[in-house]
């Protein structure tokens, strides 16, 4: 049987074609001779620079196969990660816990670039990321993690009080109680709220207006469940914040000692989402800060509120709270909080600077970001845990008595406060 191939010369001298002929030991032909092939044979032969970059015919069935055992990987990394936060209290279900994931990953690698958002909005969701395969190692090291917890040392042994220690740590406990107790969170707006909040999710165009901020339909959809909030919900709610705090002309908040004077707003002032963008962007000159409190003397303040965009990828709330003396940060995702610290800092005495003419006296001030901050356990409440943030801290609270699963109350809330442009 014939095995050789026919290849064709191009001589540039003479731009004329000669042919050559290889074949193997087994078929002898003479010099000169011409192959004879069939029009089907002929098909089938290709020049050898072309044959060199064919990809092989098993490539994409490799890259499939390659590809689903990473998929088959990732997802029981995963799985082993959600059996093991179960097992240290996490509540919600694997699709979250997913999210989560791919939020924390995504997040992870904030702090070496930062990007902030744009007035024209907060599109996160199309721009978070599905894990890819180089993300096994992260799955691994949070395995390694919550392995290493569960594994930790048990606590010591409680302390065994006596009975008059007793008697006196249940008054002392009773007594903080009635001082911070506050209404539970409810499960749901009463049915006539409930019924407006439909209503005001099937309106078009704006929805309501309330000072210089405005929220249209598309911004008002943002407050479904599920959903990353924007710019334009974030300083609506805002905005109705700082209002309420100046309708109380007096603002005695904590200072006040009755119960009723107690639930009263403090005198805080409200900074947009815009703010913390030209103040990390820019800076205090370059961004012309001190025209923001042209009109207004931040230190004569109980509180200074501003939500934070990280990397426009998440919302946290920081606070500049003159009565305690603290530079305070709260993260639903529980992250570094030294970059907020530096920056509330630098501008405080800038703005000292600018209006007192001397530097700031940090003496007896501190930063401030507990542990008990409510988490989040999914990829897109960080939001709505803001909002809630900065509302109870305009009202002096210290603690929050919200979590997780309130979240779902709050948007609805939010919906309905923001349709009637005041706080419930």
């Amino acid at each position: 049987m014939l095995r050789g191939i026919e290849i064709l010369h191009l001589d540039s001298s003479s731009n004329s074609m000669r042919s050559s002929q290889v074949s193997d030991s087994s078929t002898d032909l003479s010099k000169g001779s011409q192959l004879s092939l069939s029009s089907s044979e002929r098909s089938t032969v290709y020049p050898l620079g072309r044959n060199r970059r064919r990809e092989h015919i098993y490539a994409q069935v490799h890259r499939a196969r390659v590809r689903r055992d990473h998929l088959k990987l990732r997802e029981e990394m995963a799985r082993e990660l959600f059996d093991l936060k179960r097992r240290q209290g996490y509540t919600s279900g694997f699709s979250d816990f997913k999210g989560l994931l791919e939020y924390q990953q995504r997040l992870s690698d904030i702090d070496s670039e930062y990007r902030f958002p744009s007035t024209s909005g907060f599109r996160l969701k199309r721009r978070i990321p599905r894990l890819e395969p180089d993300s096994e190692a992260f799955l691994q090291r949070a395995i390694e993690k919550a392995k290493a917890t569960l594994n930790s040392p048990k606590p010591p042994k409680p302390f065994s009080p006596t009975f008059e220690q007793l008697k006196e740590y249940q008054r002392k406990r009773d007594e903080a109680i009635e001082r911070r107790l506050r209404p539970p969170v409810p499960s749901s707006l009463p049915p006539e709220d409930e019924e407006q909040v439909s209503r005001l999710l099937r309106k078009r165009g704006v929805v309501s207006k309330f000072a210089r901020e405005q929220v249209s339909d598309q911004d008002l959809a943002r407050l479904q469940p599920g959903q990353w909030l924007n710019d334009e919900i974030i300083n609506f709610y805002g905005a109705m914040i700082l209002a309420r705090s100046e309708e109380c002309k007096e603002n005695p908040g904590a200072k006040t000692k009755t119960k009723q004077q107690k639930k009263m707003p403090l005198n805080a002032h409200y900074f947009s989402s815009f703010f913390w963008t030209k103040l990390t962007r820019e800076g205090y000159d370059k961004g012309r800060l001190a025209k923001w409190t042209k009109k207004i003397d931040i230190f004569s303040k109980d509180i200074i509120l501003m939500p934070v965009n990280h990397g426009n990828s998440h919302w946290t709330a920081a606070a500049i709270n003159f009565r305690q003396r603290r530079f305070e940060s709260y993260d639903s995702m529980n992250m570094a909080k030294e970059r907020v610290f530096k920056a509330l800092r630098g501008y405080v005495n800038d703005e000292h600077i600018n209006k007192r003419k001397k530097p700031f006296d940090f003496t007896g001030w501190q930063d401030w970001a507990p542990d008990s901050t409510p988490q989040q356990e999914n990829g897109y409440d960080c939001g709505v845990f803001t909002c809630q943030f900065l509302e109870s801290l305009s009202r002096g609270e210290e603690k929050f008595n919200f979590s997780q699963k309130d979240m779902r109350y709050f948007r609805r809330q939010m919906i309905w406060e923001i349709g009637n442009a005041k706080l419930r």
